[in-house]
């Protein structure tokens, strides 16, 4: 069974820590110091996803040598301001990398792996873009 808690540490800013006392710490946007717990959503999705990606890849013998993910998000207007639409774009780089294998990757972990994606499917919907950049030339150093 997954845990996790959240201490508050005054104001209007908090931490929270999971079952292997790893911590983050959140707070409302005028505290400043913390993330958003709505963003920490689009993080922790962002996350789970690349955790997979990194993983298919290097399984598929053409590991990455650089992902980044951003993730953005509409909520409703009004509280409790659920998500509804959610994209993420990926940019990656590595040798030998294909835009096939890339594009797989991504649709294993949203529709298969990523446990993140699979609670958030049907309240929100989830869409994906991606760019496999250019190889950087080697140093000759």
């Amino acid at each position: 069974m997954s845990s996790a808690k959240v201490k508050w540490i005054g104001g209007k800013q908090f931490v929270g820590i999971d079952s292997t006392s790893h911590s983050v710490v959140l707070s409302t946007a005028d505290e400043g110091v913390g993330m958003k717990p709505s963003e920490l959503l689009l993080v922790a999705l962002a996350a789970c996803s690349s955790v997979d990606v990194v993983e298919i890849m290097s399984k598929k013998r053409t590991p990455l040598q650089f992902l980044e993910v951003s993730a953005s998000g509409e909520q409703d207007a009004d509280p409790p301001w659920t998500f509804r639409k959610i994209h993420l774009t990926y940019r990656t780089r590595g040798k030998g990398i294909q835009e096939k294998d890339i594009a797989r990757a991504i649709q294993l972990s949203e529709e298969k792996y990523c446990s993140v994606a699979s609670t958030l499917r049907g309240v929100a919907e989830i869409t994906t873009s991606y760019e496999v950049l250019p190889e950087e030339p080697e140093s000759g150093l």
